[in-house]
């Protein structure tokens, strides 16, 4: 939380800020964007106890997801997007892999952000057709340079990350990883002002 006795802008309208005011604002985003893995982190926990009618809750199936994604060798950005994919599960309702993928997105490569923003039209396969839904409906991607990538990710880590004897590494070995990846974005609009108020 941002300190109620901190230097604040004097403007009550954008159009009358000044400079001084955005470097008070862009020192205390600084600030702020540093808490950012604590936050996420946080988050991740309210899917404890979430069990949605799946045999583990939620924050299990994300943390035995990662550990699949980990053991078989994946870099830390992967397993670190194999641990959040559905973070979203609490306030995207309807659309949790979107929510994901855009928090992700500053931060991991292109590959890995369409991998978790479509992962939940891929995961389909598997079970749309008893909704009364199109199980195919992944094949529209099927030309997409990371169509195969997709599915190995459902497939092999996402998928099979039900299960309650399965092997599921506490949050606390992958918070080094969230650290990691969250440290600095790869892109962003305020990428570069971000780096000017280091």
């Amino acid at each position: 939380m941002s300190d109620v006795n901190a230097p604040q802008a004097q403007f009550t309208h954008m159009k009358d800020g000044t400079a001084e005011d955005w470097q008070t604002i862009a020192k205390s985003f600084g600030q702020f964007a540093k808490g950012l893995p604590d936050r996420i982190l946080e988050h991740l926990k309210l899917l404890e106890g979430d069990f949605g009618g799946f045999p583990i809750d939620r924050l299990s199936h994300c943390l035995q997801t990662a550990t699949l994604a980990y053991r078989d060798g994946k870099d830390d950005e992967y397993v670190v997007c194999a641990l959040l994919h559905d973070i979203g599960d609490t306030l995207g309702t309807y659309n949790h892999a979107d929510v994901a993928a855009v928090l992700l997105e500053p931060f991991v490569s292109e590959a890995n952000h369409w991998m978790v923003k479509h992962h939940a039209i891929f995961q389909g396969y598997y079970f749309f057709h008893y909704l009364g839904m199109d199980r195919d409906m992944r094949n529209e991607y099927r030309d997409h340079p990371h169509f195969e990538r997709t599915i190995e990710f459902v497939s092999k880590y996402d998928s099979p990350a039900f299960d309650p004897e399965g092997e599921t590494l506490p949050l606390e070995f992958f918070e080094p990883m969230v650290r990691k990846v969250f440290a600095q974005p790869v892109k962003s609009l305020y990428k570069d002002a971000q780096t000017a108020t280091e």
